[in-house]
C-alpha cells in the first residue's frame, strides 16, 4: 500500500511541478511515508526524521511532510518528536498535500491532516503513470475485521470501496501504457464491495477479477493482502477460469491454533483454513501459498505453536512474513498478559521459518528444467548483462537475454536453484534443452 501511496504521491506532485531528485540533501520537499504494522516501523520513522533534521538544519527552506500510518496513528504527536516537519498527513488525505503545502507558506504554521474522507482521494489524484511493466492498484481502503493485534482499522479506517468502474479505468490507463502484470491491494482486498457499473448493484471480488483479467494487454493479475474469511468459493472458482491470475495466493493465516486464533479474532479455524486451501487447490493442484505468522502471540504455549507447525506441515506454505508478536498502542491484545520470553518467541520464530524455507527450496528444486512463463522487470541485481523477471509462482529468475525484452513476456528454463532467486535461460536458446536435460 505504501508503494503504491508513493507512486501516486509523485503523480500529484508532478502535477504540481515537482520531480523526483535522487537524494534528500537536493530536495525542496522531503515526504516520508510511514508503516506501523510493528513498533520497528514505527521507529524507524522517527529514525529516518532525525536524519533529516540535520538537512532542515542546513537548508530551512526544505519542507518536510510526514504521511501514512504513523502520521493517522500519532497526528500531533510526530510535530512534538519532530518539530521540524511541516505538514503531517494520513493515508486517506494524501491528495490534499500541495494545499497542506500552501497553507504551511501562508500561516506559517504546521499543518495536520488526517481525516477520513472516505475514497475522496482517488476522485483527485491525476491519471497513474506506469513505471516499468507491472503496477500496484488499489482498490479499497482500510479493515473492518479488528483484529485484536492490528493496528490498521485504527490508522485507515474501516472498509470503503471503490467503484468498480474507476478501477477497471484506472488498470486500462496502466495497460495502455505497458502495464503487463496489475497487482490489486487492499488492507483485506477480497472482501471488495465496489459499485457495479450500472450503478445499482454491488460486485464482489470475484466480478472484479472477471472484468480486469478482459482488459487488453494484462496478462497477469495478483492481489495483496487477503483475508481466509473472504476466501469465497466465487473466488476459488475464478481460478478454474481466469489463467491470468497469477498461480500463486497470499493468504495470511497467524497461528495454527484454534485458541491462539481465537484470542485474534480471526474468525475462522485450523480445520477451516485447510479446508479453503483443498477447495483451491482442487482448481489449481500446482498453485503457490505463501501467508503471515505472528509467533509468540500472548498466550502461546508450546502445544499452540505446534498447532501452527501442523499446519505448516500440512499446507506446504511456499514463502511467509514471519514476525514475532509487536504490541500496537491503542489495540485490545496489547493488555492481554504475555509472560513468554522474548528468547522463546524467538526461537519458535527460527524454528518456523527455517521449515517453511525448506519446503520453498524444495519447492524451487522441482521447478528444475521446467520452462516458465515470466514477466521481464530489468536488469538483474547481479549485473553481468543478465536480466532478472518474475514466475508466475513469485519467483526471480535471473537468465541472460536481449534487454529489448525488458517489459514483456518471456519463455524461460529453470537451470539452477540458489537460495533466493532461481537461473534460467530463454526456452528458445539452443542449450536450454540439454541444460533442462541435465
Amino acid at each position: 500500500m505504501n508503494d503504491y501511496d508513493s507512486a501516486r504521491l509523485l503523480d500529484l506532485m508532478a502535477a504540481q511541478g515537482y520531480a523526483r531528485v535522487s537524494a534528500p540533501e537536493q530536495a525542496d520537499l522531503i515526504v516520508v511515508i510511514t508503516c506501523s504494522i510493528r513498533e520497528k516501523a514505527q521507529e524507524k520513522t522517527f529514525s529516518d526524521l532525525g536524519r533529516i533534521r540535520e538537512i532542515k538544519r542546513e537548508n530551512p527552506a526544505v519542507r518536510v511532510a510526514v504521511g501514512g500510518c504513523v502520521a493517522s496513528q500519532e497526528g500531533r504527536r510526530v510535530l512534538s518528536r519532530a518539530p521540524w516537519v511541516d505538514v503531517v498527513f494520513g493515508p486517506q488525505t494524501l491528495h490534499r498535500l500541495p494545499e497542506l503545502l500552501e497553507k504551511r507558506e501562508r500561516t506559517g504554521r504546521p499543518q495536520v491532516d488526517i481525516a477520513f474522507p472516505e475514497i475522496e482521494k482517488f476522485d483527485c489524484l491525476p491519471a497513474p503513470c506506469a513505471h516499468g511493466a507491472s503496477a500496484f492498484v488499489s482498490i479499497m481502503e482500510g479493515c473492518s475485521k479488528y483484529c485484536s493485534y492490528c493496528v490498521v482499522p485504527y490508522t485507515r479506517g474501516t472498509e470503503i470501496s471503490r467503484p468498480m468502474m474507476d478501477v477497471l479505468v484506472e488498470c486500462a490507463q496502466l495497460a495502455a501504457q505497458g502495464v503487463k502484470e496489475i497487482t490489486l491491494l487492499g488492507q483485506n482486498v477480497n472482501a471488495y464491495q465496489g459499485r457495479a457499473p450500472d450503478a445499482r448493484s454491488t460486485a464482489d471480488f470475484a466480478l472484479l477479477l472477471e472484468y480486469v483479467h478482459d482488459i487488453p494487454g494484462i496478462e497477469r493479475i495478483r492481489y495483496t493482502t487477503s483475508h481466509p474469511k473472504e476466501f469465497s468459493d466465487r473466488l476459488i472458482e475464478a481460478y478454474g477460469r481466469l489463467p491470468k491470475l497469477a498461480n500463486h495466493v497470499h493468504l495470511p493465516v497467524q497461528s495454527g491454533s484454534d485458541r491462539i486464533l481465537a484470542a485474534m479474532k480471526r474468525g475462522y479455524t485450523h480445520d477451516w483454513y485447510l479446508e479453503r486451501i483443498a477447495r483451491l487447490r482442487e482448481v489449481r493442484p500446482d498453485i503457490s501459498v505463501a501467508t503471515d505468522f505472528i509467533v509468540g502471540f500472548p498466550g502461546e504455549t508450546e502445544e499452540d505453536f505446534a498447532e501452527t507447525m501442523r499446519l505448516i506441515d500440512e499446507v506446504g506454505f511456499d514463502a511467509s512474513f514471519s514476525f514475532v508478536y509487536s504490541k500496537r498502542p491503542g489495540t485490545p491484545a496489547a493488555s492481554y498478559p504475555d509472560e513468554t520470553p522474548r528468547e522463546v518467541k524467538l526461537e519458535r520464530l527460527q524454528q518456523l521459518q527455517a521449515v517453511i524455507d525448506a519446503n520453498a527450496a524444495q519447492i524451487s528444486r522441482g521447478m528444475l528444467g521446467r520452462v516458465e512463463r515470466c514477466l521481464v522487470f530489468g536488469p538483474a541485481k547481479k549485473g553481468g548483462g543478465m536480466l532478472a523477471a518474475r514466475t508466475d509462482n513469485n519467483r526471480v529468475v535471473n537468465f541472460p537475454g536481449d534487454p529489448a525484452l525488458i517489459g514483456s513476456m518471456a519463455s524461460i528454463r529453470i537451470t539452477e536453484v540458489f537460495p533466493h532467486t532461481l537461473g534460467g535461460v530463454p526456452a528458445g536458446d539452443a542449450g536450454a534443452a540439454a541444460a533442462g536435460e541435465g
